[in-house]
């Protein structure tokens, strides 16, 4: 039973916290500024509570139809201050017109250092992303990475921020499943590799391009790979070209010429799982 005191308390305005939750929406600055975002959705939250993600409030709707059963025994066990907020101020937070949300999770911003993160496994996938514009395509490809047991995905360069809640709906939930690391281009990206061949980890560097080489199905992922997805627009970046091992391809047909980035990722790191699985 939820019961207002010391670890509870009730919003109705739109007073200076439902703002400072309102900006972690759409502004990146205060959201990072702030070290918070907002984590919307059953299995996202769920997922953030599973993993041990740091929370520092839950919010709750307070009136209309009474709360489900997963809502009040996350309210009931959580050891993080609960705030009720009415209908129509939950449903802006939450972006929906049509219900207002039961609950919406201020989490607390978590990023691993790209300098002394170190993959547990001997032969890992590391995903890069590089300059990704779109956040929903962001959480998708964390998603596919996630599904296909990537060890981490690294967002490289100028990109979208992993914390924008279109980024966090994607994913649902694998951002708090895998680890997210930041990387300003190639050069730090191999310097990462190059910290970790020293620690007898070696990564081939494997770029994705409707020009590559070879066919995806072709090339040796059995492996630690380094693969590389470009930009939505523009492919990979020239730096990152010239330091790529190899160049893989997805056969495709039909009138497409080229796969979604997202879309791409998801077929790579689908074959890179069935050549390791076969392996097993």
């Amino acid at each position: 039973m939820i019961v207002e005191g010391a670890r509870s308390r009730r919003v109705s305005s739109r007073n200076a916290g439902f703002q400072q939750w309102q900006s972690y929406l759409t502004n990146r600055t205060k959201r990072h500024k702030a070290g918070r975002f907002l984590v919307q959705g059953v299995r996202p939250i769920k997922l953030a509570v599973d993993h041990d993600w740091p929370i520092e409030s839950l919010l709750y709707r307070v009136g209309g139809p009474h709360l489900s059963d997963w809502a009040r025994g996350v309210l009931d066990t959580t050891p993080h201050p609960t705030i009720g907020l009415v209908p129509d101020l939950i449903a802006e937070l939450g972006e929906k017109s049509s219900a207002a949300p039961e609950l919406i999770a201020v989490a607390k911003v978590r990023t691993p250092d790209l300098a002394t993160w170190t993959p547990r496994e001997r032969e890992p996938v590391i995903v890069v992303y590089d300059r990704p514009t779109s956040p929903g395509n962001l959480g998708t490809l964390i998603r596919s990475a996630n599904a296909f047991g990537a060890a981490a995905v690294v967002v490289s360069g100028h990109a979208a921020d992993h914390f924008d809640p279109q980024c966090v709906r994607a994913s649902t939930g694998s951002l708090f499943a895998i680890p997210v690391l930041r990387a300003s281009g190639a050069g730090e990206m191999l310097d990462f590799r190059n910290r970790l061949a020293g620690l007898g980890i070696g990564l081939t560097v494997v770029g994705t391009d409707e020009d590559g080489t070879a066919a995806v199905y072709d090339h040796d992922f059995t492996r630690g790979t380094m693969l590389v997805i470009g930009n939505e627009t523009r492919g990979m970046s020239v730096a990152w070209r010239e330091h790529c091992d190899a160049v893989v391809r997805i056969p495709i047909g039909g009138a497409a010429s080229s796969l979604g980035a997202p879309s791409a990722g998801a077929v790579c790191l689908y074959e890179m799982a069935r050549q390791r699985r076969s392996l097993q």
